[in-house]
């Protein structure tokens, strides 16, 4: 019993080593993002100064498919207010991205993380994730999922941080 409490005990400290510095915790500066986009790379830092909402997405994504309707109004709304909306794309084929997109289209900018690298950094574990990062590049709000009836809440934190 005590060689398997120890065991527990190494697997929890090695846990605990393993998780990054960075975190997403309201307050805390948003992690790097830098990646290509569907027309041109998006940069977290390029849009310092601006309120950004950062949504993973994902093709096979039902709560996907209906939040990208409720993005482009956040998009249409708010953006000659400094909001601007950037949905990164986690599936490994580009192809599978696409086609979404063609069926849902975004009127908001686009990245493309095929190895999920800011997916990890972004402690990304529901499909949706959102966060939204403030003008000066720190994180405000972190949500999980989308329902829509989620959306008053979302639109209440963007109309607080403009």
């Amino acid at each position: 019993m005590t060689t398997r409490i120890a065991g527990l005990a190494g697997l929890l400290v090695a846990a605990c080593l393993a998780t990054p510095t960075w975190a997403l915790d309201a307050g805390q500066p948003a992690p790097t993002l830098n990646l290509p986009g569907a027309k041109a790379s998006v940069s977290l830092a390029q849009l310092k100064g601006q309120v950004v909402y950062v949504d993973f997405w994902a093709s096979w994504c039902k709560p996907c498919k209906q939040s990208f309707p409720f993005l482009n109004e956040l998009q249409a709304r708010y953006g000659a207010k400094g909001l601007r909306v950037v949905g990164v794309n986690v599936d490994a084929r580009r192809e599978d991205a696409d086609a979404f997109l063609a069926d849902t289209p975004a009127q908001f900018d686009i990245a493309f993380d095929p190895q999920g690298d800011s997916a990890r950094r972004y402690q990304v574990k529901a499909m949706p994730s959102s966060v939204l990062v403030g003008r000066d590049g720190k994180v405000l709000a972190v949500h999980r999922g989308f329902k829509p009836e989620d959306r008053a809440e979302l639109e209440r934190l963007i109309g607080a941080a403009l």
